[in-house]
């Protein structure tokens, strides 16, 4: 008989891992799926933010997945070098990490990987792709075949899967969207670039240790450091341009050499590829036991860095919700909220990427001259701040920022234990209250409290080391505040006297009870 598995995961990169990884330390049994026989092993994103590298974090060894990461600015700048839009980089954003993260793709991947490998619940099946699925009541059956990377298909031996549930990251030509039927809303952004990863071969040159994106009509363009020791270039196909064209090696070295006068002293190019830019997003997330996610469910221009960010939420926000389901915890329905709380938020990502890549693809000199003016007459908006969940599982009915993102800090428990919170207080949901909430929450609540794996943080016996997570309490106004596993906020305490009753309204979401919206 094919084993049962609790959740299987079709897909290995970065959306994959981190589900994978997730569930794995959450005592999940879980089997990945993915047709080619290693980790991919070359940088497609170079940038992540503070909460992703906090899902890093979660899901393998972050020292070593950013062990050659630095801080990046993001400059815009038109064809005459003058600047549109400048966008810092904190060196300390609010989860513990620079808010913009330049990093090494592969760096990431083989972290998670060691450590979902070590759990001794994940089965890593590489070089399988998936060919057919089928559906009841109790499960969902993948149809294996074994995969030749040297003629690029699936021509090998045949096997199947068993799981509980499956989680679809199989990116952006998703194969199980496929067999599943589901269509995808083109939001009419479609650009074709080349893309250059380079290595330097000296050290790198101060001037090219940021991001920059050239909004030049003649061609657009942009570089982007990877970390310390890598480059990235992209540079716009112009009309009459064809793929093969772009792809030809000596393309490379003359855009180099005419935009940033580089040559193969400089750097050493290790892939070369045209990509095309795409914003399109699945019409639906969930068939029946199967989730897309990543690039599977929505694809977005690169430009607010946003891409792969996005399909790591959907892990993170899949991963506790199936934890809650798989263990009896909630019914079922409670994972109708992964797209009705995801959906929502990446569309509106998706819609500024989109406004953003309009500017980097003005081709047109006269539009451009215009854009130009708007901008230094200020009279174009900053890029708007990431939108809240607005809809699922909320404490409703406060003042309180309801789904939007909590602080980490570095913490020392009295037992001496110091590191940063997650580190110390594991993976899953998290009460900070200034002072020991024992007497207010009673032995019930708090014996449900264990029961979620909810850790219990009192600020008057944990030392907070930066005063992030005081300074956030009284930003809030609030005696507590309730964390969900992805870091969103379920809601506040207003005083001692709520305390029990913000306990209770977690139970009420997570079991689907009415007086929450879930």
């Amino acid at each position: 008989m094919t084993p049962l598995y609790d959740v299987a995961v079709v897909g290995y990169g970065p959306t994959g891992l981190a589900a994978a990884s997730l569930l794995g330390r959450l005592g999940h049994r879980v089997v990945v799926c993915e047709r080619w026989p290693g980790l991919y092993g070359l940088p497609r994103l170079t940038h992540i933010d503070d909460e992703t590298a906090r899902t890093v974090q979660a899901a393998g060894d972050v020292d070593e997945a950013l062990r050659d990461s630095s801080m990046c600015q993001y400059v815009w700048v038109n064809g005459q070098d003058e600047i549109l839009v400048n966008i810092p980089a904190n060196p300390d954003g609010p989860m513990g990490y620079p808010d913009h993260i330049s990093m090494y793709q592969p760096d990431v991947e083989s972290a998670i990987d060691k450590r979902l490998r070590a759990y001794g619940t994940v089965d890593v099946r590489q070089g399988w792709a998936v060919t057919g699925l089928d559906q009841d009541d109790d499960g969902v059956t993948l149809r294996l075949r074994g995969w030749n990377a040297d003629a690029v298909c699936a021509d090998g031996p045949h096997d199947e899967v068993r799981a509980r549930h499956v989680i679809a990251a199989d990116g952006s030509r998703s194969g199980i969207r496929e067999l599943l039927g589901v269509e995808r809303q083109d939001l009419g952004f479609n650009e074709l670039w080349l893309n250059i990863d380079t290595e330097w071969l000296r050290p790198q040159p101060p001037e090219f240790a940021r991001g920059i994106q050239y909004c030049d009509p003649a061609r657009g363009h942009m570089t982007i450091n990877i970390g310390h020791t890598r480059q990235r270039f992209e540079f716009a196909v112009l009309p009459g341009e064809s793929r093969e064209e772009m792809a030809a090696p000596e393309t490379a070295w003359r855009l180099l050499r005419q935009y940033h006068d580089l040559g193969p002293d400089d750097v050493r190019i290790t892939r070369q590829l045209v990509y095309g830019f795409e914003a399109r997003i699945a019409t639906r997330w969930r068939t029946g036991r199967v989730f897309l996610a990543g690039d599977a469910a929505h694809t977005m221009p690169p430009y607010l860095g946003q891409g792969a960010c996005s399909g790591i939420r959907d892990a993170t926000n899949l991963a506790w919700k199936l934890h809650q389901v798989l263990g009896g915890l909630s019914p079922d329905t409670l994972l109708d909220t992964y797209e009705s709380e995801r959906r929502p938020h990446v569309t509106a990502l998706t819609h500024a990427a989109i406004g953003l890549g309009k500017v980097a693809n003005t081709h047109d000199a006269e539009a451009a001259a215009a854009r130009d003016g708007a901008f230094f007459a200020g009279k174009v908006p900053p890029p708007p701040p990431f939108p809240p969940l607005r809809d699922g599982v909320l404490r409703q009915g406060s003042d309180a920022p309801v789904g939007t993102l909590t602080p980490q800090g570095r913490v020392r428990l009295p037992d001496g234990r110091t590191g940063r919170l997650d580190d110390l207080t594991g993976y899953g949901f998290t009460l900070v209250a200034a002072e020991d909430p024992t007497a207010a929450l009673g032995p019930e609540r708090l014996a449900r409290l264990e029961r979620l794996g909810c850790a219990v943080v009192a600020l008057d016996t944990v030392a907070d080391l930066d005063g992030r997570h005081g300074e956030y309490l009284q930003l809030l106004g609030a005696v507590a505040y309730l964390a969900r596993p992805d870091f969103v906020l379920f809601g506040v305490a207003a005083d001692r006297t709520d305390l029990g009753a913000l306990v209770d309204d977690l139970d009420a979401a997570l079991s689907g009870t009415v007086g929450v919206a879930v």
